[in-house]
């Protein structure tokens, strides 16, 4: 296999048919080429969609307050649905619930509540949210300094306040805040905690305070707007039943038809989550056909370019049986070759896949459904050893049959 003189003969045998093999390293590098770029580029999908699942919790539910569309014990149409502390404490002493927490809204809106932050002479626009503590868990939020908020800060009603890097950055230049003073809204806050987050940059600029000291600073009363859960290793079935229970039990309390689409909206992370895993799987199973054809075409022209080859060259076999080559020297010679050419091809086309992937991981814009385009490139690797093993199973048939053939057979061979 080492033989200086085998090499030669095989690459001179490549070289005085340079259109043939080109063609089957086409065929080669063509099928693991396009094999790896399908496989990258649903991998990207896959990165794209839980990069978005990345900033919450996977099994969390969310339950929005909204408007009655139906009458129910005698009440009008078009009511404002808004929870309360005892409708949280009531979800709280549910069975099934993991962590959970409310948030207010000192200003109605269901998303964005940015409020006035000052620090001396720096005034601007942050998004403040009121929260629990069991926060920290729902939006997958990282403290690196100080702490979160806890349980005696709610009890209390203290003004204390978690700020997100950038914040800190911009109101005092730095990072080392923790016991600072900054108002919100006119309130004076001290901050306890610094942190950041895995999601997009928007949420690193906000402020997280006590939802009970945002219901007493800002006229909230008891109101909490929206609810936030997580329902620890439950099945999509089960957290089904769950928020059809606790949907039931925040009805009876607000007094609305349980079935009004319009009263509360409903956000289930866990049974989205479950589905764009579906539709992944589905993905990943249409590319690996897609680039298992591509490989069988592959393996159908190397395996017919190799059984011409060896045709061809019948005569040639012939002459060397008949000056004494064994039977495995020249089924051995005609492997080397086949070896060789998809190798080399197989290794082409992958690092040309690799390449593409690269490439397109830097044109194309970031999104939330793409990112970071790649492939194992142990798949890739794989596909490549199934190349080979099936360039050198078709130059060994052919081979291993013309081997056999008589000596004046084969030098008759036309």
């Amino acid at each position: 296999m080492f033989s200086v003189d085998r090499w030669y003969e095989v690459l001179s045998t490549l070289a005085r048919n340079p259109l043939r093999s080109i063609l089957t390293a086409l065929a080669v590098a063509w099928g693991i080429f396009m094999l790896v770029l399908l496989l990258g580029m649903g991998q990207g999908l896959r990165n794209g969609t839980e990069k978005s699942f990345a900033d919450d919790a996977a099994n969390s539910v969310w339950i929005f307050g909204g408007t009655t569309s139906r009458p129910h014990a005698g009440l009008p149409v078009n009511r404002r649905v808004v929870f309360d502390n005892e409708g949280y404490a009531a979800v709280r002493r549910t069975s099934g619930v993991e962590k959970l927490t409310g948030r207010f809204f000192a200003r109605g809106a269901m998303f964005g509540n940015e409020l006035q932050i000052r620090v001396g002479a720096k005034v601007s626009s942050f998004d403040v949210r009121s929260v629990h503590p069991d926060h920290l868990f729902l939006e997958k939020t990282i403290i690196t300094a100080g702490r979160f908020l806890n349980d005696k800060d709610v009890l209390e009603k203290r003004k204390v306040t978690a700020i997100g890097v950038p914040v800190a950055e911009f109101l005092w230049g730095h990072t080392d805040v923790i016991g600072e003073s900054l108002a919100i809204n006119g309130v004076s806050f001290q901050v306890v905690g610094l942190f950041t987050d895995e999601g997009d940059a928007g949420e690193l600029r906000k402020l997280y305070i006590p939802i009970s000291t945002a219901q007493l600073a800002f006229n909230g009363a008891d109101r909490i707007n929206m609810l936030m859960f997580t329902v620890g290793d439950k099945g999509v079935s089960e957290t089904a039943k769950l928020v059809d229970e606790i949907k039931a039990l925040l009805a009876e309390r607000e007094r609305f038809d349980p079935g009004d689409p319009q009263a509360t909206r409903v956000r289930n992370n866990l049974e989205q989550y479950v589905m764009f895993q579906e539709i992944f799987l589905m993905i990943q199973l249409f590319v690996l056909a897609m680039g298992g054809c591509t490989l069988v075409a592959g393996i159908v022209g190397v395996s017919n370019i190799m059984m011409i080859a060896v045709k061809e060259r019948t005569k040639e076999i012939g002459v060397r049986k008949a000056l004494g080559a064994t039977p495995w020297t020249i089924v051995s010679t005609i492997l080397q070759e086949s070896v060789f050419l998809t190798a080399v091809a197989g290794y082409l086309g992958l690092v040309a896949g690799v390449g593409a992937l690269e490439l397109a991981a830097w044109l194309l814009p970031k999104g939330d459904f793409f990112s970071n385009p790649s492939v194992d490139l142990r798949v890739g690797l794989a596909a490549t050893a199934v190349l080979v093993v099936s360039g050198a199973l078709a130059g060994f048939i052919p081979a291993r049959s013309a081997a056999r053939v008589s000596p004046v057979v084969a030098l008759r061979d036309e």
